[in-house]
């Protein structure tokens, strides 16, 4: 029963919207979703997530997170080779083993349309969807592919039917259409 329930919770943690990374008081690794490894291969975690950890893990042991750390914790920031911002918002756990758990979010152009209303407007398929949304958030074609377990020709396949669906030449093209037209 127990290893069922970690499967479901293995399934339920990586197909997450955010990425999800844990770190114990060491700022060791103990758990890293399928997100956050994606971010982790595709970018550098921003040194301030450690610095910030650490001063976290020292509230702790001096018995004063609340008093240093009275509200949410979170990093906002760009990283190099992404087209969006990315915040990282902090979770701690004070037990007899604290952990310092992090959510990463993309604020991406997909969180700002409308996909669905796309989706519907065009006559997009659900898996189209999947890969529209993620050539909005700036992903490469590969990255699509392998954050959604598919060839890179069905990735190509499926943007060939979604340039075709709304009228146009190529990905520029579309995220420029898109953004402008304004009703999604």
């Amino acid at each position: 029963m127990a290893k069922n329930n970690m499967n479901v919770l293995d399934v339920i943690c990586d197909n997450m919207p955010v990425g999800v990374i844990i770190f114990n008081k060491k700022m060791e690794t103990v758990f890293c979703n399928k997100k956050a490894i994606l971010f982790r291969d595709r970018y550098k975690f921003p040194d301030e997530l450690t610095t910030v950890g650490r001063r976290i893990f020292d509230a702790i042991d001096a018995s004063k997170l609340k008093e240093l750390f009275p509200g949410e914790v979170y990093v906002s920031k760009k990283i190099d080779g992404s087209p969006n911002n990315w915040t990282f918002t902090f979770f701690i756990h004070e037990g007899p083993e604290p952990f310092i758990g992090i959510c990463i979010i993309e604020e991406a152009i997909s969180r700002k349309l409308d996909v669905g209303k796309i989706r519907q407007c065009f006559r997009i398929t659900r898996r189209e969807t999947d890969v529209l949304r993620r050539l909005l958030d700036g992903l490469k074609n590969s990255q699509i592919a392998e954050e959604l377990d598919m060839s890179e020709q069905t990735v190509k396949d499926h943007l060939s039917s979604i340039y075709m669906k709304v009228g146009v030449e190529n990905r520029f093209s579309l995220v420029r259409y898109l953004i402008n037209k304004g009703e999604y």
